[in-house]
């Protein structure tokens, strides 16, 4: 079986299964590029993000050609935990030059998003593109500090978090 069939064989989730996936994959040597060319399809992306994350939880790195083109995907990405995936990977990818201003977009319509789990990692990536991008401090300060008056008490969990890591 390969890669693909067996993210489309998982049921979405089993964390037990996806790591049995991970640990069987993650040695060979095209897996991130495979990963990459995965996240493309609506119909794998919430496993091959998950296996990405874990990846780079796992002190993995991808190529900086890998990164732009995750990137660049991000705004399309169709399910929440895909998203998910993606936001909570950002400290380890950094947003180039010619992303930002995707990565903003996506940033941006994931702090509208229905999920508090989406829209607490989307305070999280704003967090991490303003460390990389000063421009966007005073921005996400206010970001952080209206979260803090409206947001979910979940998503006030996540930003009390970014605030003690303070700029």
């Amino acid at each position: 079986m390969s890669l693909e069939q067996e993210i489309l064989s998982w049921d979405g989730k089993s964390s037990a299964d996806i790591s049995e996936i991970y640990s069987r994959y993650s040695c060979d040597s095209n897996f991130t590029i495979t990963l990459v060319d995965l996240c493309k399809r609506i119909d794998l992306q919430r496993g091959a993000t998950w296996l990405l994350k874990k990846h780079l939880e796992s002190n993995h790195s991808l190529s900086r050609a890998e990164i732009a083109i995750i990137y660049r995907l991000a705004p399309n990405l169709h399910a929440w935990e895909a998203k998910l995936h993606i936001l909570q990977s950002m400290a380890y990818m950094p947003v180039g030059e010619q992303e930002k201003q995707g990565v903003e977009v996506f940033l941006r319509n994931c702090l509208i998003s229905d999920n508090k789990f989406v829209r607490a990692w989307a305070y999280n990536g704003f967090y991490e593109l303003a460390l990389q991008y000063p421009e966007y401090k005073a921005e996400v300060k206010n970001f952080l500090s209206m979260a803090m008056k409206d947001e979910a008490a979940s998503v006030k969990a996540r930003v009390r978090n970014i605030l003690k890591r303070g700029f």
